[in-house]
C-alpha cells in the first residue's frame, strides 16, 4: 500500500509538471504571436502612412482663421520621422488588439466555467460594438468641438497666427481616441463583475455619486477645461454606467451569492 501510494504521487506529480509546462509553451505561443501581430501591423502601417495621417489630420482643416494651407508645421529635423514611427507603431496596436484578445481567450477558456465563458463571450461582444460606438462619437463629435475651443480666435490677439506642432498634434489625436474608446469599456467591466458576482447591485448603486464626480475628474483631463466639453464626455459615460446598472436589475444579476 504505501509504494502504491507512493507511485501515485509521483505520477500526480509528473502530470503537475507536464501541465504547468504545457500551459507555459501555450503562454509563450500567445505572447510571440502577439508580438507578430504587432511587427506586422506596424510594418503595414508604416506603408500605408499617408491614409492614416490623413486621417488624422482631417479635423484641424476646420480650423478658422489661417492665413496659409498649411495647418502643422515640424520644428527639428528628425520629427517627421519619428512621428511616422510613432503612428506607425501605435497603429500597429490598435490593429493588433484583436489578435492578442484571440489568443488570450484561446488560453484562458479551457479553465473557465459554463457561466463564465457566456460572460467571456458577451462582454468581448458588447465591448465591440461600444469600441465604435465611443470611436464614432470621439472623432465626429467631441473632437471638433476640442479643436474649435482650443483654437479659438478670441483667445489670440489679431495680430498672432497659429502654427502647431506636427508630432504633438497628431499623436494628442491618436490618443484622444484611443482614451475615448477605452473609457467606453468601462461599463462592460462592471456588467461582468456584476453576473459574476464580484460586485454587488447596490453598491455600484450607492456609489454612484463618488463616480459621477470621477467621470467629471476623467472629462476634465480629456477634454479642453471648459465646462460644456466635459458635459459631452461625461454625460454618455455616466449614462452608460447607469444603463449597466439597469440592465443588472432586469436579469437580477449582482445580488450576491444567494
Amino acid at each position: 500500500m504505501p509504494d502504491e501510494k507512493e507511485k501515485l504521487s509521483r505520477e500526480e506529480e509528473q502530470l503537475l509538471q507536464l501541465s504547468v509546462r504545457q500551459h507555459l509553451r501555450e503562454l509563450r505561443s500567445v505572447i510571440l504571436i502577439s508580438a507578430a501581430a504587432l511587427a506586422l501591423f506596424s510594418v503595414v502601417s508604416f506603408y500605408f502612412f499617408d491614409p492614416i495621417v490623413n486621417f488624422l489630420y482631417a479635423p484641424f482643416l476646420a480650423i478658422e482663421g489661417l492665413n496659409t494651407e498649411d495647418t502643422l508645421f515640424v520644428n527639428f529635423l528628425f520629427e517627421g520621422f519619428l512621428t511616422k514611427l510613432k503612428v506607425s507603431i501605435l497603429s500597429g496596436f490598435t490593429l493588433s488588439i484583436p489578435v492578442m484578445l484571440f489568443m488570450i481567450v484561446r488560453f484562458v477558456l479551457p479553465a473557465l466555467r459554463r457561466k463564465e465563458k457566456r460572460v467571456l463571450f458577451l462582454a468581448i461582444f458588447t465591448g465591440t460594438l461600444l469600441v465604435g460606438v465611443g470611436f464614432y462619437y470621439g472623432y465626429y463629435t467631441i473632437l471638433p468641438l476640442t479643436i474649435k475651443f482650443f483654437t479659438n480666435r478670441g483667445f489670440l490677439p489679431e495680430n498672432v497666427g497659429l502654427m502647431l506642432n506636427y508630432q504633438r498634434n497628431i499623436l494628442y489625436i491618436f490618443r484622444f481616441i484611443l482614451i475615448i474608446m477605452v473609457s467606453f469599456q468601462f461599463p462592460i467591466l462592471l456588467e461582468a463583475l456584476m453576473i459574476l458576482n464580484v460586485l454587488e447591485r447596490k453598491t455600484l448603486f450607492k456609489a454612484s455619486r463618488f463616480v459621477i464626480v470621477l467621470v467629471f475628474i476623467l472629462a476634465a483631463f480629456i477634454t479642453p477645461p471648459d465646462f460644456i466639453s466635459q458635459c459631452i464626455i461625461a454625460a454618455p459615460l455616466i449614462l452608460l454606467y447607469f444603463l449597466a446598472i439597469f440592465v443588472a436589475k432586469i436579469f437580477r444579476f449582482g445580488e450576491g451569492e444567494r
